[in-house]
């Protein structure tokens, strides 16, 4: 999960710098893989600019020479290629010895014989999307001068975050900001749902909805608007997307983008003309059934899949990919949004048989809450009227509704001790869990917390508990053992004991140990001199090697122990001492015969 700082900031700015935050976030359990720039290489160098004039080439007819304020004493000559280039406009320039996004830095430079004192920018010079056609033309309220980081979002930090299968609500924004608040105490910003300017209503003139199988469907919301004008989205919105790892393509469709990343819930927008009849049905595909996805390809679908169809057939294979014949294009001017929760195995299985990953499949395999449909459609609403200048219709359709609230589990003080070997107080605990948005109450014995509607991962005690104790601290828990091991004692055996005093003397010998693999490859038994009838070559094969070097138990420990011998002498070492001692593997009738074995190499 790629997360542009920038984008989480607007939520949640803890103080701490971004080493500290991810060293703080891998403590409570989301490991931060690495943190990546993205956009120019250093903000200096890059201003914003005013066209004074723009004149033909002399030398190159798809050349122009601009004078350009920049802000200094004396404009600048700068030469673009860009065909929209005109006198008037405000734009982005990268000045000499600006950092680009590649690396390489900017100079002056001679275009068939004219000077040219920069770059006037098109988006994707400065990673804020991928348009190449034309330059940036910017508002006329900046400033010719004005660092261009003021105005446009050309440079962010990238947290790489790997979230774990129980954590779907983390792989958006707001949900990574909402964990960001519980482990470091930053002050939270309301929801980005928090208001809805979608009308009331549960009905659409003109639409219906049917779902068929409610057990693979729990619940199914749709919202149908107007007056809708397909373009590209605004470069705000193409540089958070750019960041985030995705492609801007037009603000329909790059709204649906932004809102799974911002929410965590996929959602899909239909060209309401291409919807044949205006009824959407929900139900289980035939055996046999094909249709074409986004992507351009003919799928086969199976009778264990879900499909969202029309009056003429599968439209969309439900929670993976959307289907070619109602996909929003540039003649759209009316769309359905649909947002529905899918049930997860079965997305999984037909994304697998498919080999169809998207976005979506991988959201909706690990199982999201039926009350993430509406939050997701607050902020769609939001930006179809603000950006595409939507008009809305009708209501919301609400198929399922939004199931049973959470059930309260109660959080008992001695058992948190007895699991953690620590006591936390109540109190610090009431405060742990509000943080991460449970509702408490007092118990006689402890708390009961209610968790939020998107942890459906907490079902029990042991995993309030869990929750405790990461935020707390894992590394503030005392070592101790279980309550029920604390009086054992261990003893090793007579083989443990007699192998230990072997290694021990060959290390008093001066040899040193060795750990090589259990997996080798079938060509050692060749390079040992085997006999065609040496007992070893009853090896034991690996069903799914990662590779062929893997393919076999190891049937004897020669074969690793020449291999650092090889090393080491290919590397001027040649006076060695080494030794092994581990496990060897024989085929047997039944099970496979493994036992240990003890090897030194002087």
């Amino acid at each position: 999960m790629r997360v542009p700082v920038d984008w989480l900031n607007d939520y949640v700015r803890p103080d701490l710098g971004l080493r500290g935050l991810a060293e703080r976030l891998a403590l409570t359990g989301t490991e931060v893989e690495g943190i990546h720039p993205h956009g120019v290489g250093a903000v200096d160098g890059f201003v914003v600019g005013a066209v004074l004039s723009a004149e033909q080439h002399p030398d190159a007819d798809r050349l122009r020479v601009c004078i350009v304020d920049v802000g200094d004493d004396q404009p600048s000559q700068i030469v673009c290629g860009a065909p929209n280039v005109a006198a008037g406009q405000t734009v982005a320039v990268a000045r000499p010895g600006a950092v680009m996004p590649d690396g390489t830095t900017l100079g002056k430079a001679k275009l068939r014989g004219v000077e040219s004192a920069g770059m006037i920018l098109a988006e994707d010079e400065v990673a804020l999307g991928s348009d190449h056609d034309g330059i940036m033309v910017l508002a006329d309220s900046a400033t010719p001068g004005t660092p261009l980081i003021e105005v446009l979002p050309i440079r962010t930090d990238v947290l790489d975050l790997e979230i774990t299968p129980n954590r779907p609500d983390c792989l958006g924004i707001y949900g990574v900001a909402r964990e960001v608040h519980a482990a470091t105490g930053a002050t939270l910003k309301a929801p980005p749902w928090a208001q809805d300017p979608h009308p009331a209503g549960d009905t659409i003139p003109g639409v219906s909805v049917e779902v068929r199988d409610p057990d693979l469907c729990p619940r199914f919301t749709l919202r149908a608007f107007e007056n809708v004008t397909i373009g590209p989205s605004p470069l705000w919105l193409k540089a958070r997307l750019t960041a985030a790892g995705q492609r801007p393509i037009n603000n329909v469709v790059d709204i649906s983008n932004y809102v799974m990343l911002l929410t965590a819930q996929p959602l899909h927008a239909f060209d309401w003309d291409r919807v044949a009849g205006g009824s959407l049905v929900v139900r289980r595909a035939n055996d046999g059934e094909t249709m074409t996805t986004l992507d351009d390809v003919a799928r086969t679908l199976d009778a264990d899949m879900v499909v969202i169809d029309d009056a003429d057939g599968p439209t969309s294979i439900a929670g993976v990919m959307g289907g070619q014949r109602s996909e929003v294009s540039d003649a759209t001017t009316r769309v359905l949004i649909e947002i529905a929760t899918w049930n997860g195995p079965n997305i999984n299985r037909t994304s697998n048989r498919l080999n169809l990953r998207s976005e979506a499949s991988s959201r909706f395999e690990k199982g999201l809450s039926v009350r993430q449909t509406l939050e997701a459609q607050a902020v769609a609403s939001q930006l179809m009227i603000e950006l595409c200048g939507a008009t809305p219709v009708g209501g919301t359709i609400d198929v399922g509704g939004p199931g049973p609230d959470p059930a309260p589990i109660r959080l008992r003080s001695r058992r948190v001790s007895s699991l953690l070997g620590t006591e936390i107080p109540v109190e610090r605990q009431a405060e742990i869990l509000h943080a991460l948005d449970f509702d408490t109450s007092p118990a006689p014995d402890g708390l009961d917390a209610t968790p939020p509607h998107v942890r459906r991962d907490v079902t029990r005690e042991a995993d309030v508990i869990e929750e405790v104790a990461r935020l707390d601290g894992v590394d503030k828990l005392p070592a101790t053992l279980p309550a029920r091991r604390r009086v054992a004692a261990a003893r090793l055996t007579h083989a443990q004991k007699v192998r230990r005093r072997a290694e021990d003397a060959l290390v008093g010998c001066g040899l040193f140990e060795i750990a090589g693999w259990s997996f080798t490859e079938p060509g050692v038994l060749d390079r040992l001199r085997l006999p065609a009838d040496d007992p070893m070559r009853a090896v034991v094969t690996v069903q799914n090697p990662l590779s062929e070097a893997q393919s076999i138990l190891r049937p004897t420990i020669l074969g690793s122990l020449l291999d650092a011998a090889r090393h080491n002498v290919a590397r001027g070492m040649p006076d060695l001492g080494l030794f092994e001692s581990g496990t060897v593997y024989r085929a047997a009738d039944e099970l496979a015969h493994e036992h240990h074995a003890l090897a030194a190499l002087c």
